[in-house]
């Protein structure tokens, strides 16, 4: 089987946002708007939490399913390109957690 992607469920979530398709979840999350679909982030996030302190191995495995679909959903909705995130994460691997996380502005 072939290697699905973060990337390839990012072309996906576009091409269904802007389908039209009145059965499809990601156009009715990209036409709510980025206040939805970053509610629906939070509610898989917390999901995704329950599942890992409980234990439950395949729920962690669903609900980090469902994290990731919202997590590009709030992504495409708000028009940051997958890209832009690995860049990111990328330019940090040469340093240590502790010592990205102290570099970053307070507020």
């Amino acid at each position: 089987m072939a290697q699905f992607s973060l990337a390839e469920l990012e072309t996906i979530i576009h091409q269904r946002a802007h389908s039209g398709d009145p059965e499809s979840w990601t156009a009715k999350l990209f036409a709510k708007g980025i206040d939805k679909a970053a509610q629906k982030l939070g509610e898989e996030a917390v999901e995704a939490v329950i599942a890992a302190i409980r234990g439950d191995r395949q729920a962690l495995v669903s609900e980090s399913a469902d994290l990731l679909y919202h997590w590009l959903v709030v992504l495409g909705i708000a028009g940051i390109p997958l890209d832009d995130v690995l860049k990111e994460l990328e330019g940090r691997t040469g340093r240590s957690g502790v010592a990205e996380k102290a570099s970053r502005p307070r507020g």
